[in-house]
């Protein structure tokens, strides 16, 4: 209070202030009276007689704790904010981060390091059992954010001691510890120093030579830290889990590298990897590797904007142009709570609410989209709503727009090109709407004085409605975007796609490969991940109407989970992979995107395995579910003596020896019943005097002929691993490609 009516409430002058009391007290209890000043000393003395010493310190801290907790014990504390807006264990993983935050922060200006660690412990612990205290560290240091109060906080993992204990607590995925690469530039490259990054691999290096599959992690920090080494919970489970290479970037951070210095080198780094053929990072290099992004929060703003960089060096302006050569689309994308609007703004427009209440979402959106219509209505006691206040339907694709006079209705909004989103009122952002006219309008009844609530059409930003939270607050939003953006930036962000995803064009977005989304219900980000995937879903929908209506032999249905599929998480937050020790639910969601990834690379061997067996006759082939697709291999010549049969995809890594012995059983049964059916027509051609096309007439079926026989068969042994009609096909095939590569004889006649 002495600070305040001093009118100095600065922390250097609280500092000062304690430190006077400390010294002032001190001093008296050393040389003043030990029972006090004299008009209490009588009352001292009989106190002493009947309370020892002991007793009067637990008095004094009980009653002490009683007066910091009045408000509690007579009913004047408010609730607590965030304890129905968390679930219990995520809300105790809260806890304990930040009483983590408010341990390192405290003990940040210490110089020794050794010393600096022991007491982020030892603060830290603390912390946790003054649990309000550490919520008051934590706010106020937020007031004022810096990058070191950033870099400390999100830094943490790698600090020795609490490195172990995590250690301790995860489960061992791996053989083999993570190894530190460096990716080289590509030659065209405007930089030449390398790109930093860990390589997560079960194996050695020997194994890793044979693999064509590498999965690109992107980690987040806000831009500003966290090397991969943060992350090493998902990134040990994912490639022990899958037993595919996982290579985590430690590109450059802002400030010090802002915007678009990371951008670039990420760009870089799949040059690299396509350019050599995954060398880069350990392959054989035989075949150009398929990739999967992945990338959780800041890293998932770079892994998007990354992707459309790589779409866009395929346009026929950028190689026009620039000269850069085409680069293949990664197979997949594994967004993890990304961050791709950097619009901080209060209020939603039409169109982004029309995307989150996409009829086709509403099971993903149901819980999200109710928890809008919480938070947006207001209080009991207003009358009803009027009958302009109805909700009026968007009109249909396909119906002519209705024709009205400029009298009647007058324009009350501007329309804006495609993407129209932004943080502007909503008035500007929204179509037009033209509204009844007052005379064919039904008469409006009277407000009614019941109490019911007030439905407004006003939608808040999760940004806003989640500003309390407890690991991502608006604060440090905009510390990290100020920045990454950097001193001598300024970009335009209702344009700039690469810094704001959300913004990208739609010719863009309906290139992206299949993408996931994971995130939490009550993540300030949560509007960015409804939002892009309504976008992709619309762009996604658009493409494949309008490929239809060029090709009418395309009668395959739009089905979303092609496109994109969303798992929102409901009561949690941002950064639940991060902490995964102390919040056990995140293995659960780890192991999810590993189930992704292997998902994404088990469908794109199989679309490339039936792009390969593509034949003037493959639309013949009947397609089922339920049936393994078969494919031929390529060979670099067509002959017979060259074919190499055909092959089933394996989806399963783990029953690939299980496959291979199945497919060499049925090997050995197709070539035993071929001998059987040779013995058959052999001894068939003794008895009944079988000819071969006329030209052997009595002499029957004689040694020649048996010998040429069985070298046919033999070459046509390999067409017979299928069963049915895709035998048949097979059969049939080999007519028509026959008299082209010299593997049908003139006497095939005779089957």
């Amino acid at each position: 209070m002495i600070d305040h009516v001093l009118g100095r409430p600065s922390v250097k002058f609280r500092k000062i202030q304690v430190l006077a009391v400390v010294s002032f007290w001190s001093f008296y209890l050393f040389r003043g009276h030990k029972h006090g000043p004299p008009y209490l000393r009588k009352l001292s003395r009989r106190l002493s007689s009947i309370l020892t010493p002991w007793q009067s310190v637990v008095i004094t801290l009980l009653y002490l704790y009683i007066a910091r907790n009045l408000g509690k014990l007579v009913g004047l504390e408010c609730p607590e904010p965030l304890s129905n807006l968390y679930t219990r264990s995520y809300f105790r993983a809260t806890w304990v981060t930040t009483a983590l935050d408010a341990g390192f922060w405290t003990a940040m200006r210490i110089r020794r390091k050794w010393v600096r660690d022991i007491c982020s412990i030892v603060f830290t612990v603390y912390y946790l059992i003054a649990a309000e205290q550490a919520d008051e560290k934590v706010r106020k240091v937020r007031g004022m954010l810096t990058v070191e109060h950033l870099r400390v906080s999100w830094n943490k993992g790698t600090t020795p001691y609490l490195n172990f204990f995590t250690t301790l607590m995860r489960p061992r995925f791996m053989r083999y510890p993570p190894r530190q690469i460096r990716i080289p530039r590509p030659g065209n490259s405007d930089y030449k120093d390398p790109v930093k990054g860990w390589l997560y691999f079960d194996g050695p290096l020997a194994e890793l030579k044979k693999h064509t599959k590498v999965v690109l992690d992107i980690p987040g920090g806000g831009f500003v830290a966290m090397d991969p080494r943060t992350n090493d919970d998902k990134l040990f489970a994912w490639a022990g889990k899958t037993g595919l290479p996982v290579l985590s970037l430690d590109y450059k951070k802002a400030p010090e590298f802002p915007y678009p210095y990371a951008l670039n080198e990420i760009f870089d780094v799949y040059s690299t990897i396509i350019g050599s053929r995954g060398r880069c990072v350990g392959l054989e290099g035989d075949v150009t590797p398929k990739v999967v992004i992945t990338a959780d929060s800041a890293g998932g703003n770079l892994a998007t904007a990354l992707m459309l960089m790589i779409i866009e060096s395929g346009t026929t302006e950028t190689r026009q142009f620039l000269g850069e050569k085409a680069l293949p689309i990664p197979d997949g994308l594994v967004l993890i709570y990304p961050g791709l609007d950097m619009n901080i703004g209060n209020w939603m427009s039409d169109e982004q609410m029309s995307l989150i209440k996409d009829r086709r979402m509403r099971k993903t959106n149901r819980t999200f989209i109710r928890q809008k219509s919480m938070q947006y209505t207001m209080a009991a006691g207003t009358p009803h709503h009027s009958e302009d206040e109805e909700n009026v339907s968007p009109p249909k694709i396909g119906t002519p727009p209705t024709v009205t006079s400029p009298e009647t209705v007058k324009p009350t909004s501007i329309t804006l090109p495609s993407p129209q989103f932004s943080t502007a009122a909503p008035t500007l952002l929204s179509p037009t709407i033209a509204k009844k006219p007052a005379a064919a309008a039904p008469p409006t009844p009277s407000a009614s004085h019941h109490p019911e609530p007030l439905k407004t059409r006003l939608a808040m930003s999760s940004m806003i409605s989640y500003f309390n939270d407890r690991i991502l607050s608006p604060e440090m939003m905009r510390a990290m975007i100020i920045l990454y953006i950097g001193p001598h930036n300024r970009p335009d962000f209702s344009q700039d796609y690469l810094l704001s995803p959300i913004l990208a064009p739609d010719y863009l977005l309906e290139r992206f490969p299949k993408t996931y989304f994971l995130t939490g219900e009550r993540d300030p980000l949560v509007d960015d991940t409804v939002i892009f995937a309504g976008r992709l879903r619309r762009a996604k929908a658009a493409k494949h109407t309008r490929d239809q209506a060029s090709d009418v032999r395309l009668q395959k249905e739009f089905d979303d989970r092609d496109v994109v599929e969303v798992a929102l998480i409901p009561g949690i937050s941002h950064g639940f992979l991060q902490f995964a020790g102390i919040f056990p639910e995140g293995w659960k969601y780890i192991h999810r995107c590993a189930r992704w990834i292997e998902h994404i690379f088990a469908t794109a061997e199989e679309r490339d395995l039936a792009a390969g067996s593509l034949t003037p006759g493959a639309g013949y082939l009947s397609s089922s579910s339920t049936r393994p697709h078969h494919h031929r291999r390529k060979t670099a010549e067509s002959s017979g003596d060259e074919d190499m049969g055909l092959e089933m995809t394996m989806v399963s890594s783990k029953g690939k020896l299980k496959e291979k012995k199945k497919k060499e059983d049925e090997r050995r049964r197709k070539e035993q019943l071929l001998k059987e059916q040779l013995k058959e027509r052999a001894g068939g051609g003794r008895e009944g005097g079988w000819t071969q096309g006329g030209r052997r007439g009595s002499r029957g079926w004689d040694k020649e002929e048996e010998e040429r026989e069985r070298r046919r068969l033999q070459r046509k042994k390999s067409m017979v691993s299928l069963a049915s009609e895709d035998d048949l096909l097979g059969r049939r095939m080999l007519g028509l490609a026959g008299p082209l590569t010299g593997t049908g004889g003139e006497d095939d006649d005779g089957l």
